[in-house]
C-alpha cells in the first residue's frame, strides 16, 4: 500500500475499495507521528548545545526508525487480514455442518484481524514513550513538532481500540475476547495519559509557562 504516493493512498482510502481502511490509516498516522519525532531527533544531533544528550537522542532515533518500519508493515498487514475475514462472511450456513465450519473460520479470522490493530496500538505506545523522552532533551527549535507527533501517535493508539472492538464484538469465545479487550484498554488508558502530558508540556513550553 505504501509503495503508492501519498495522494494515491488518500484517493484509494476515500474510495469504495475495501482496503486500506481504518486500520491501515491508523498505522500510517502512527508512522507519520514517529517521523515527526525522528525529525526533531535529527535536528538535535550534531548541535553543540545538545552534545551531552546526543547519544540518548541517537538511541531514540534508532528506536523510532524501527517503529516506523514496523508501522509501515502493519499498513499492509491490516489489508492482508481483511481478506480472509471478508471471505468468511460469505461462507454458506445452510446446514449444521456449514454453520459449525463458518463459526470456526469466522472466529479465527476475527482473532487474526484483532491482532493487527492491537500490534499497531503497541507500536503507538512505544512511539509515545519516545516522544516523552525527546520532549525533554530535543531541540527547542522544533518542539512544536513533538506536540504534533505525539498527537498523531495518540490518535493511532486510540483509534486502534475501535479496530480491535469491531472484531472482538463478533467473537464467541469470551475468554479470548475479554483478554484482547483488556490488553487494548490498558494500553489506551496508560499511554493516552502519557501523550497528554507530553502535549501539555510542549504547549506550556511554547507559551512560556515551563
Amino acid at each position: 500500500m505504501l509503495d503508492k504516493s501519498c495522494k494515491e493512498f488518500i484517493d484509494i482510502l476515500s474510495s469504495k475499495e475495501p482496503v486500506p481502511g481504518g486500520g491501515g490509516a491508523c498505522a500510517y498516522v502512527g508512522a507519520l507521528g514517529m517521523a515527526l519525532g525522528n525529525m526533531v531527533a535529527n535536528l538535535t544531533i550534531g548541535k553543540k548545545k545538545y552534545k551531552d544528550v546526543e547519544e540518548d537522542v541517537k538511541e531514540i532515533l534508532k528506536e523510532g526508525e524501527v517503529l516506523i518500519q514496523k508501522l509501515e508493515e502493519l499498513v499492509n498487514k491490516d489489508a492482508e487480514v481483511f481478506y480472509p475475514l471478508s471471505k468468511a462472511y460469505g461462507l454458506p450456513k445452510n446446514t449444521e455442518e456449514e454453520k459449525a465450519y463458518k463459526d470456526k473460520v469466522m472466529e479465527e479470522a476475527l482473532y487474526n484481524a484483532s491482532l493487527v490493530p492491537l500490534e499497531i496500538a503497541k507500536c503507538a505506545a512505544k512511539t509515545i514513550d519516545l516522544h516523552y523522552k525527546l520532549a525533554k532533551i530535543g531541540t527547542r527549535i522544533a518542539i512544536s513538532d513533538i506536540g504534533v507527533g505525539v498527537l498523531f501517535c495518540k490518535t493511532a493508539l486510540k483509534a486502534s481500540k475501535l479496530n480491535v472492538y469491531i472484531n472482538t464484538g463478533m467473537m464467541k469465545n469470551n475468554d479470548i475476547k475479554n483478554s484482547l479487550e483488556e490488553e487494548i484498554n490498558t494500553l489506551v488508558s496508560k499511554y493516552s495519559t502519557k501523550a497528554d502530558k507530553v502535549y501539555s508540556y510542549v504547549e506550556n513550553l511554547i507559551r512560556g509557562n515551563e
